[in-house]
């Protein structure tokens, strides 16, 4: 399901680190302090990492209640900003380079280049 999240309208990461020992109270908790939006928003998916970047916790509000999600990779870790009072937005390319362990602000990019002109 999370290496896949085609069904979240928004994902947003929580950087730095968390305690992952804490439920879904105090994740609610975190996601209103750092944004000062409440996490009842359906279909949004807010992510945490702890010290050890092999495993995550998500919380998503589903109109009847939280859905809390647990992830562990077996091998590797996941590349996490450490910016404590940062909450970012992901686009669904973000969040899949998350996924596969990449990084999810490439140090270089492809920049759009405009066609030259010919004459004839």
């Amino acid at each position: 399901m999370l290496n896949d999240a085609t069904c979240f309208k928004q994902i947003y990461i929580v950087c730095g680190y968390t305690d992952l020992r804490s439920g879904i109270d105090t994740l609610a908790s975190v996601i209103n302090s750092r944004t000062g939006n409440l996490p009842y928003v359906p279909d949004t998916l807010y992510l945490f990492c702890g010290r050890k970047a092999d495993r995550i916790k998500g919380l998503v509000w589903e109109q009847d209640g939280f859905l809390l999600l647990y992830k562990r990779l077996e091998n590797g870790k996941f590349i996490w900003p450490r910016t404590e009072s940062d909450v970012q937005a992901l686009t669904p390319r973000q969040f899949r380079w998350l996924m596969e362990g990449l990084t999810i602000t490439p140090k270089k990019s492809v920049r759009p280049a405009e066609p030259p002109e010919y004459q004839t």
